[in-house]
């Protein structure tokens, strides 16, 4: 009998659950916005509303706004917050084709965005385009999508960010810009394209400050003239001095290429911009993304002297014909920070190093230390430089596993703390890599087509597996 009891109390206990849950379901709300509609409107599908701003103001926890294909030309400001259980969606009704343009926008000083989240909670911005951002002014930065404050648990997903552009020659301007002055949680950007842009100083994605917790994924983010995907700290974000850092997250499957800093006037002929860049984040995962045709793959380090990119892992990540080098790590001078505590392992760095500019492969810069390098395929560019470093404050990091691509007819170049070696046994005896790291070749499927898989009677598969 007791047993029957527990069992219809269980039974009750969930239909309870459902009534609440159904409930809940019903008081969501549904808002319309169409070219065509009127702010006058009830903001139903049948009567939409005209403009974004008066979908933002009616949006209260629960909502999904549904924007009709056009064009809008006004900004989008969020003006409340979702909650966990009923966040606050901005979308594209179906698969419409929804434009927020900057066209007519004017040059203001200060920050300019065509989506602002300041502030704001449980809010996702989904299948939007987002474009056509200019400003002329060195002290206007534009962006396409901005999120700032203390946001926290913010989605933005599947939109379409291009041609935001500074002109002025020390101009900044961001595609996506995530900014945590006060503390943020649970960041993701996840399936966006961003392209097009003209950046100035600054960056085509960046988290910076004060943020903890975050996915960067899918996203392609390509034919930018600054770094493509920056993950900051340090620089006086936040208003927490000890936890201006973007820490706890993951870069992962990205596509990144065409990012370069050569022929922008912040930067004049300059091969600086990384498609993937840490300065001075904690505790990232950088994995199985794709970076090509840019001046520096993937980058960790700070640019603050006495600070770090520490617990940085970067693997399974594609990196090739990159025109300055596949990975860098440590500070590009003695003024700068620099890494440890990091993995770099088991990524594909191929014939990086196009322009010729010796940064290599893989470029071990300034302060590096308590980093493990394992289970790597390099295979050398123009300049024939497998590793480049050429500074003396590497100390105490590891060579492990890693496979050097040995090619009939033509020399490697390892330098370790500021010295050549073209015999990879004495390098291995200088720089202390283990016994296991190998000169051959590794057997790619068809490195031609960029298929770096490992055919199946492959030496290299015994040791970087």
């Amino acid at each position: 009998m007791k047993r029957i009891i527990l069992m219809l109390l269980a039974a009750a206990v969930i239909m309870i659950g459902l009534v609440l849950n159904h409930a809940i379901a019903k008081k969501d709300k549904a808002i319309y916005v169409a070219v065509n509609g009127d702010d006058q409107s009830a903001g139903t599908k049948s009567k939409p509303f005209r403009t974004l701003n008066k979908a933002a103001s009616e949006a209260k926890a629960g909502t999904t706004v549904y924007i009709r294909k056009g064009i809008y030309n006004e900004k989008l400001v969020v003006k409340h917050s979702g909650t966990k259980l009923k966040p606050i969606i901005f979308r594209a009704y179906k698969t419409e084709k929804v434009i927020i343009s900057g066209k007519n926008s004017k040059d203001v000083e200060g920050d300019t965005s065509l989506i602002t989240i300041n502030n704001k909670n449980n809010l996702t911005i989904k299948g939007l385009m987002i474009q056509d951002l200019t400003t002329d002014l060195s002290d206007e930065t534009v962006m396409g999508i901005y999120v700032t404050g203390s946001s926290s648990h913010i989605t933005l997903e599947h939109n379409h960010v291009h041609r935001i552009k500074t002109r002025a020659a020390d101009g900044n301007g961001h595609g996506i810009a995530i900014y945590g002055t006060g503390k943020m949680r649970d960041i993701n950007v996840l399936g966006n394209t961003v392209e097009d842009l003209k950046l100035g100083f600054s960056e085509s994605l960046v988290l910076n400050g004060n943020i903890d917790g975050f996915k960067v994924e899918n996203n392609i983010v390509r034919r930018n003239d600054n770094i493509g995907i920056d993950l900051i700290g340090y620089e006086g974000t936040s208003t927490d001095k000890n936890a201006d850092f973007v820490r706890n997250g993951v870069v992962k499957k990205n596509r990144v290429y065409e990012i370069s800093s050569f022929g922008n006037p912040a930067y004049g002929e300059e091969y600086s911009a990384a498609g993937i860049y840490v300065d001075g984040g904690k505790n990232i995962a950088i994995e199985k993304n794709t970076v090509y045709q840019s001046d520096i793959g993937i980058e960790a380090t700070s640019e603050h002297p006495g600070k770090y990119a520490d617990q940085i892992n970067i693997t399974n990540n594609t990196i090739y014909h990159n025109f300055f080098t596949g990975i860098s790590i440590g500070g590009y001078d003695e003024k700068r920070g620099g890494t440890k505590n990091s993995l770099i392992s088991q990524n594909i760095m191929y014939r990086n190093d196009t322009k010729g500019i010796d940064g290599g492969q893989l470029l071990l810069q300034h302060d590096i230390s308590n980093n493990v390098i394992e289970k790597n395929i390099l295979t050398a560019g123009p300049s024939r430089i497998f590793i480049a470093n050429y500074f003396s404050t590497n100390k105490e990091n590891d060579l492990v596993k890693n496979v050097f691509h040995q090619e009939k007819g033509k020399k490697g170049i390892w330098v370790w703390k500021e010295e050549d070696y073209t015999s990879f046994p004495i390098f291995k005896k200088a720089s202390k890599s283990d016994a296991k790291s190998s000169y051959l070749d590794p057997g790619f499927v068809n490195s031609n087509k960029y298929d770096f898989r490992l055919k199946k009677d492959s030496p290299a598969k015994s040791i970087v597996d």
